[in-house]
């Protein structure tokens, strides 16, 4: 198996055991592919969930710019949402499944057809 897809099996591993979740894994590799490099990197890989210029950031270029959402409260409201569901004890948040569950959580797959 090459890098991603360890990557990938890790991500899918952590949304099941954390989440209890069981993620569409053609989705999840779409979405850990418009990743790109970032996943390679532990500190890029991860969300720093309690800085809130990070997740500025989510919103604007994860949110608005690829997914093609208007601007508004319902975009922090979700990525708030998702961090909760994910849990404060959990201290790594992969880039790969916020950005996973913020595309289900708006119905966007449809932005990586």
């Amino acid at each position: 198996m090459s890098k991603r897809d360890d990557l990938i099996a890790k991500y899918a591993a952590d949304m099941k055991d954390k989440l209890g979740l069981s993620p569409d894994l053609d989705l999840l590799t779409k979405v850990v592919i418009g990743c790109g490099p970032s996943i390679y990197s532990a500190d890029a890989e991860t969300v720093a969930a309690s800085d809130p210029a990070e997740l500025e950031r989510i919103k604007n270029n994860y949110l608005m710019k690829k997914l093609g959402l208007p601007d508004g409260p319902a975009l922090m409201d979700a990525i708030n949402a998702v961090v909760a569901k994910y849990g404060s004890a959990n201290r790594n948040k992969y880039r790969a499944v916020v950005y996973y569950l913020l595309c289900t959580h708006f119905g966007k797959e449809s932005a990586y057809a």
